[in-house]
């Protein structure tokens, strides 16, 4: 999947523990209705938010990641985050991203199925009105 908007916030690295990292970045995305999202990057990809300025645009490609948690007192609670792993800035974030026109325009041209097999009759229309 991926997310395009205007780069918010870079926030700095925070080293979870002695071999985690992991880093965030705020989008505001080029929407009708634009969300504010955080995006994580964590180990080796941190260093991608490196190539990145504010106010900038940018595609990032994400992948969903959502887990259970349970905690001492039996509460279980569910957490959804969005884990990037690539980021494209500037002309070519707008390249990557398929205007909507583009995409209307592949839907109008979408495939006919195919004719029927040799040798297959095709049911003849009845009035039922079901």
């Amino acid at each position: 999947m991926e997310v395009t908007g205007t780069v918010k916030r870079i926030l700095p690295v925070q080293n979870v523990s002695a071999t985690f990292r992991k880093r965030e970045l705020v989008v505001n995305t080029d929407e009708q209705y634009p969300q504010t999202v955080a995006i994580e990057f964590t180990q080796d990809k941190v260093d991608l938010l490196d190539r990145v300025r504010e106010g900038e645009s940018v595609t990032v490609s994400i992948n969903i990641r959502g887990r259970e948690w349970t905690s001492p007192q039996g509460d279980v609670r569910y957490f959804v985050s969005l884990q990037g792993w690539r980021v494209q800035a500037g002309a070519a974030a707008g390249a990557a991203a398929p205007s909507a026109a583009a995409a209307a325009t592949s839907m109008a041209a979408a495939p006919v199925p195919p004719a029927p097999a040799a040798g297959f009759a095709p049911v003849p229309d009845d009035d039922l009105p079901f």
